[in-house]
């Protein structure tokens, strides 16, 4: 019997749910896809056809919690704010959207984007980190930062991302004061590489000199 396109979205969303509870539950290590799919009262190889591994899965749910967070940080948004204040509130929206899973993110997150990650692992995050590199891109350009940017500036501000990010997942500090303090010194010295003159980019007020 074919299934219909509703009921797919159904499956999908019901593999993501319990697979979000086990990995709070079981840890990242323990869950299994074989107990997702158990869970989800499906058989094992129906759920490939929905997420090739479980980082895939991870992905997904991380995809679509930080999915709403440049519309959070659009309504915060002035117009005022210097580059690295833009970077940090844009940042923290996606944080804010990922709370529901910090017990379970540092692992999920090396497991995905790790340089020493399979390529069928690395790949389930790839769309994450364009689509996260292409709105820095955009903050970038609404500064005067003019693209294409060196690839090292994007590398550079990726490996701080994940730094903080996983440090997030695990600070105990009262409110995560300590990640905010990293994460604003982070974002200080990436800003302040766009001061170079060196720096390969073009800023709006040299090209009116």
């Amino acid at each position: 019997m074919r299934i219909t396109a509703e009921a797919k979205i159904a499956n999908r969303q019901r593999i993501l749910s319990v697979a979000a509870h086990l990995f709070q539950e079981q840890g990242w290590d323990s869950a299994t896809t074989r107990d997702i799919a158990t869970a989800a009262s499906i058989a094992n190889g129906t759920l490939f056809n929905y997420f090739p591994s479980k980082e895939s899965i991870a992905a997904a749910l991380i995809e679509d919690a930080v999915a709403c967070s440049w519309e959070d940080f659009s309504r915060r948004r002035t117009g005022r704010e210097s580059l690295a204040e833009d970077l940090f509130s844009y940042v923290w929206s996606g944080f804010k959207g990922l709370r529901q899973y910090r017990k379970f993110l540092a692992p999920a997150v090396e497991a995905i984007f790790s340089p020493l990650a399979q390529p069928s692992r690395a790949e389930a995050g790839a769309s994450i980190r364009i689509r996260h590199l292409e709105t820095v891109e955009r903050i970038l350009l609404d500064h005067g930062i003019s693209r294409p940017l060196p690839a090292f500036v994007l590398q550079l501000y990726w490996t701080l991302h994940l730094g903080v990010l996983a440090y997030w997942a695990a600070d105990e500090s009262p409110h995560q004061e300590d990640t905010l303090a990293l994460l604003d010194r982070s974002l200080n010295l990436f800003a302040g590489t766009f001061a170079n003159d060196n720096i390969g980019v073009t800023h709006h007020e040299r090209r009116s000199e």
